[in-house]
């Protein structure tokens, strides 16, 4: 199975699960969901790996008071300092967000981060996502990463 099969049947998971949310929510809740591949610019690294991609499944509700709740699973397609795949994985549990009438997401949480590399996983490391139909921006730590654009698959903000 494709990483972009594996991350839309965690989606299709996860929203069915976040479906009594939905319901419980504000009238005024936005619903955002997703998964994607899209590509890094050259030069863009997260804690001294080279990022070349990323690939993501998201799931989440944002209330109009801006508390939050769903998933951000992602995927930072990277290369080791011997130049063999080293995939930093990000698991996290969205806490706040807010929503635009343009069409923009923005939320944040806390996640578990496993670099790849065999050492062990950095836990609540704060992020924050603003996400659009055609791309997003992640940042996690201190690190913001550039603003990517959907490549495969598809991001839904209503």
């Amino acid at each position: 199975m494709t990483r972009l099969g594996f991350a839309l049947t965690a989606l299709l998971a996860v929203a069915g699960v976040m479906e009594p949310a939905r319901v419980s929510a504000q009238a005024a809740a936005v619903t955002v969901t997703g998964a994607v591949e899209a590509s890094f610019p050259t030069g863009a690294s997260f804690n001294g790996v080279p990022l070349r991609g990323l690939t993501l499944g998201q799931g989440l509700v944002i209330a109009q008071d801006g508390s939050a709740k769903g998933q951000f699973q992602a995927v930072l397609l990277g290369t080791s300092p011997l130049g063999a795949a080293q995939d930093v994985i990000v698991e996290g549990e969205v806490r706040d967000g807010s929503f635009t009438a343009d069409g923009r997401a923005t939320f944040s949480g806390t996640a578990t981060v496993n670099m790849g590399n065999g050492t062990p996983s950095l836990v609540e490391v704060p992020f924050w996502v603003t996400a659009s139909t055609t791309g997003l921006k992640l940042s996690l730590l201190t690190t913001e990463l550039p603003t990517v654009t959907v490549s495969a698959g598809s991001i839904t903000i209503e």
